[in-house]
């Protein structure tokens, strides 16, 4: 009897063993290679690219750059040396990208200024820019000048960027002329005599030319407010990491100088 048990006992063992066994190559028969493709997984949205901090970017020479005029200018009193500050009104965008946001400030200084002569000439100066501030104060040299000015006048800008007062001739002409008329018809009201008007208009003549002479010509000006276009004449490097802008700027409103007299 105690052999029996003892012989039943260990097929039992035998057994439990060989049906763990089965249950194990059962499972990892499951595990083998499946006839079903797994399911898609969404790839991750690859990250914006960002600067890195050795990056740099370079708005290329010739690139213009619409600006405002901060402080009036006029050859009444500018002298050289005299500050000049711009703030653009358009982005620049490189590879879409903005690098020069709308709001940035440009500053520089005249480096001649002349008024007009007694006798002939035009007042004129020129400006030149050398420095551009960004919205977050990031700052950078930079080399550049006007092209072209809208000043609401008669102010003319050669491709040097040098402003020339407008020409003064048609008020010239009307003041001699006026003077003329007057003299004619104090003369002959003098005389009674055609004799006395023309004396009369030679007086008036004579006293208009003097008068033309011992005026200046125009000055040169532009007021606060005027728009320009400004050329960068050496190419400008910008540090990548510094100009991480998101939105094209805000410009801010330049109170406008009276309008200006004909």
């Amino acid at each position: 009897m105690k052999y029996t048990r003892e012989s039943g006992a260990r097929l039992t063992s035998v057994l439990a063993a060989s049906l763990l066994c089965t249950m194990t190559l059962s499972a990892q028969q499951q595990e083998g290679p499946q006839t079903e493709a797994p399911p898609l997984v969404a790839p991750k949205p690859a990250p914006a690219p960002q600067a890195g901090p050795s990056e740099k970017v370079i708005v290329p020479a010739g690139t213009r750059v619409g600006v405002v005029l901060q402080n009036g200018i006029s050859t009444r009193s500018a002298k050289p040396g005299d500050s000049v500050y711009l703030q653009t009104s358009f982005p620049i965008t490189i590879n879409n990208r903005i690098v020069i946001p709308v709001g940035s400030y440009l500053r520089g200084e005249l480096i001649d200024s002349k008024r007009p002569g007694r006798v002939k000439g035009r007042g004129e100066f020129r400006m030149r820019l050398n420095t551009l501030i960004f919205p977050t104060g990031y700052t950078v040299d930079l080399n550049a000048a006007p092209r072209s000015a809208d000043s609401g006048g008669k102010e003319t800008m050669d491709e040097e960027g040098k402003i020339t007062g407008g020409s003064d001739k048609a008020k010239d002409a009307g003041t001699i002329a006026t003077t003329t008329a007057e003299g004619a018809g104090i003369g002959a009201i003098a005389t009674r005599t055609g004799k006395g008007a023309g004396i009369g208009a030679g007086i008036g003549a004579a006293a208009g030319l003097a008068a033309v002479l011992l005026t200046r010509g125009p000055e040169a000006e532009l007021p606060r407010g005027s728009t320009m276009d400004v050329v960068f004449e050496r190419a400008l490097t910008l540090d990548g990491s510094r100009i991480q802008f998101t939105n094209l700027g805000q410009f801010q409103p330049t109170v406008q100088s009276p309008p200006r007299q004909p």
